[in-house]
């Protein structure tokens, strides 16, 4: 394994390089991940595959079997520690079977669900009976869990919940009332993670059981996708919960909401990065078959372009993925078994950044592959017989869940704000170095993919001078200029993306040698390429928006310069290597 902890931490990557020797990839993957994503892969197939139109069409009964089947093999357990019958596994296991279970639809965000926001906040803030009580269950599939946050008035802003909870007279139980809106495994959960304020203003959780007196559920909500998995409301009516059942500490329910929320997203990156592999393996196995104007659709230059760019950035979504696993891997590996709550709420904090990057970069990666899956298909892709019609449907949700990506992409650049405002980065200092390095234009890294590295290194120097440059037109108020906060976050994910992407082919190469990692080297090229053209125009908005005409001429030219030596040649020709080398495997192989 990569040890990470001496040099990283959160949202690090903004203000320094690190070598591609420190960096966790897919190559990295010791025997026993590669048997847990067996395992996964090999359920997901023989187990789930074949009733996809039983789930589809809300069989319920099947998705219940096939997640006690998930419990039977471990499935659900990578995530509970030993010592509660779970099989205490890292993040990086985590993801794996996160990735596999993504290519199943429904059936995977039921089983996403439990073994992440609905398992996790007693794995991490459960006192040792409610561990003991409920983990083993969770972890065999005894017990199905729910995580219930959304209400009908809240749902981005979590923390305005109306959902109230009283203590009765006797001191026995808190007395919850309220409604939770979208809860995913609803009609077939056991236990319910449940947020609600006592006596009207501290926000807390509870574990809540189905049989509990007074909780309810509302009628199956008619979705767009994602049917296989259940969605309803959950109505808590002088719903009675025993004082013992109460998660953390009164008043602290943010703590436990909000940093779950965190490996939510991470757990998400990975689902979608696995559902968009299996999105382009169906493409590219019915564009080999399918022929017009005889000829194979995959043997023209537009299709392989096409299927070039999907694999592309999917290369970029699994290598930052798998980056960020084992950064959370670092922190939270120790505290399975920890008790100090305070400790386990810094830790899941730690990589916010990460995690909301996988969320965003995972799901709005799925959402490209299926909509050219879907294009690349033609009119059969959009016919039901055909499975990237349900994959087009279901994608869409995933920009949605565990907070929209609009709201994770602001989380970005106000959380290095505040860092700097507490003086834990020299932020002024290396907003005036990156000013410094453009204006000079060096090209100084050599070697192996030097030409992409010194691109990353250029992309990191434009973010922090926008950064700098935004606070200093802004100050403080910056936070609610959203159009700017946006902007800048989208170079941020386009440099972790790219780096992420360059690092991992620069070290398969050195460790395999070039000749065998050209695949890998190509995708790291065209990668690049793309990044580059990217953030020149979110630059151009950004200076846009916050300077006037003359300051505008003093700045374009500046980062138009400093991006435009990065532009290769012979894209034609690159794009349709990528493309006959997934053809030869017939799939997406990294």
């Amino acid at each position: 394994m990569v040890t990470t902890k001496s040099n990283q931490y959160g949202g690090s990557f903004l203000f320094q390089t690190i070598e591609a020797k420190e960096l966790f990839t897919p190559e990295d993957f010791t025997d026993e991940h590669r048997m847990i994503a067996s395992t996964a892969k090999q359920f997901i197939e023989k187990e789930v595959a074949p009733y996809r139109d039983d789930i589809e069409h809300q069989d319920f009964k099947r998705v219940v079997n096939l997640l006690r089947k998930a419990g039977e093999l471990g499935l659900l357990a990578h995530s509970v520690p030993e010592s509660y019958e779970g099989l205490g596994l890292d993040k990086v296991s985590k993801a794996l079977v996160g990735e596999a279970v993504g290519r199943s639809s429904g059936y995977g965000v039921a089983h996403s669900n439990h073994t992440c926001i609905a398992t996790l906040p007693i794995t991490y803030f459960g006192n040792e009976e409610q561990k003991q009580k409920y983990l083993p269950k969770l972890a065999s599939g005894e017990y199905l869990g729910a995580y219930c946050l959304t209400e009908p008035g809240s749902g981005s802003d979590a923390l305005a919940a109306k959902t109230t909870a009283k203590l009765n007279e006797e001191g026995t139980h808190y007395i919850l009332n309220g409604t939770k809106l979208y809860i995913t495994n609803a009609v077939f959960s056991d236990t319910f993670i449940v947020y609600a304020k006592v006596d009207g203003t501290k926000f807390t959780a509870f574990i809540v059981e189905k049989d509990f007196p007074g909780l309810s559920l509302g009628p199956e909500e008619k979705k767009m996708g994602i049917k296989g998995s259940s969605t309803r409301s959950v109505i808590l009516e002088d719903c009675l919960v025993p004082v013992e059942n109460l998660l953390g500490e009164i008043g602290k329910g943010h703590v436990i909401a909000l940093n779950v929320l965190n490996l939510g997203r991470f757990n998400l990156g990975a689902a979608t990065m696995g559902g968009a592999k299996h999105a382009l393996d169906t493409t590219i196995q019915f564009i080999q078959e399918r022929q017009q104007f005889g000829r194979r659709i995959a043997d023209f230059g537009a299709t392989k372009e096409k299927i070039a760019k999907m694999a592309a950035r999917i290369y970029a979504a699994e290598s930052l993925q798998y980056r960020t696993a084992q950064l959370l891997e670092d922190v939270l590996g120790d505290l399975y078994n920890s008790t100090n709550l305070g400790e386990i709420g810094k830790a899941l904090m730690e990589y916010s950044i990460e995690c909301a990057l996988c969320k965003v970069y995972g799901s709005e990666t799925l959402d490209y592959v299926v909509d050219e899956a879907v294009q690349l298909h033609g009119g059969a892709g959009f016919i039901q017989e055909y499975k990237v019609e349900q994959m087009y449907r279901d994608s869409r949700i995933n920009r949605i869940f565990e907070g929209t990506n609009e709201i994770n992409r602001l989380l970005i650049p106000t959380h290095v704000l505040r860092k700097a405002l507490k003086g834990e980065i020299p932020l002024q200092e290396l907003i005036t170095k990156a000013q410094l390095e453009l204006q000079s234009n060096p090209n100084t890294i050599e070697g192996l993919l030097g030409k992409e590295k010194e691109a990353v290194a250029t992309i990191r120097r434009i973010f922090l001078l926008l950064t700098g440059m935004a606070y200093e037109k802004l100050g403080e108020r910056i936070v609610e200029e959203q159009e700017i906060v946006m902007r800048l976050s989208e170079i941020a994910i386009t440099l972790f993306a790219t780096e992420s992407a360059v690092l991992r082919s620069e070290k398969a190469a050195l460790k395999n040698g070039e000749e065998k990692e050209q695949l890998k080297i190509k995708l790291a090229n065209s990668f690049v390429e793309d990044s580059v053209i990217e953030v020149e125009g979110i630059t151009r908005k950004i200076v846009s928006g916050l300077t006037n005409e003359e300051e505008q001429q003093a700045v374009f030219p500046l980062i138009h310069q400093a991006l435009s030596r990065f532009q290769s040649t012979g894209f034609i020709q690159r794009n349709r290597d990528i493309a006959d080398s997934l053809y030869s495997d017939n799939q997406y192989t990294c």
